[in-house]
């Protein structure tokens, strides 16, 4: 009994703590007074992390175009465009693997859900044997 309680204990340890981007944001708005610049960074940050997360399971093009989009401007590397991920992490003082690492262990949380939540049928489909039906 007790090993179980001390296991349960332990893997509370190391889970991730979860923040919603709202907290996150308001915290980092928080920290210093803010120059235009900086709060467009931040904006531009923010309004990916939104896109990411809003349009994840999106179905119309357009939607689905602003989570791609997104998605490959925050796995980007590219330092060379002031405004890539790597730049704007680096002058909001953000760890941008830490950050990517978050964002695609959401994601990689909420296709394994929405996975779970669907029956698929693995029998091949087969039209009813209309061959005893009776018209009354």
């Amino acid at each position: 009994m007790r090993e179980s309680i001390v296991g349960e204990r332990d893997s509370r340890l190391f889970q991730p703590d979860v923040l919603l981007p709202a907290q996150f944001f308001s915290t980092l708005r928080r920290k210093a007074p803010q120059e235009p610049e900086r709060r467009l960074v931040v904006a531009i940050l923010e309004d990916a992390v939104d896109c990411f997360h809003k349009h994840l399971f999106a179905r119309d093009h357009k939607a689905r175009q602003l989570f791609e989009d997104s998605e490959a401007w925050i796995l980007s590397d590219d330092r060379d465009w002031p405004f890539s991920f790597a730049n704007i992490c680096e002058l909001l003082d953000l760890n941008p693997e830490y950050l990517r690492r978050g964002l695609l262990t959401w994601k990689e949380r909420q296709l394994a859900e929405r996975s779970r939540g669907k029956v698929i049928n693995l029998e091949p489909y087969a039209a009813p044997d209309d061959s005893n039906a009776r018209v009354a």
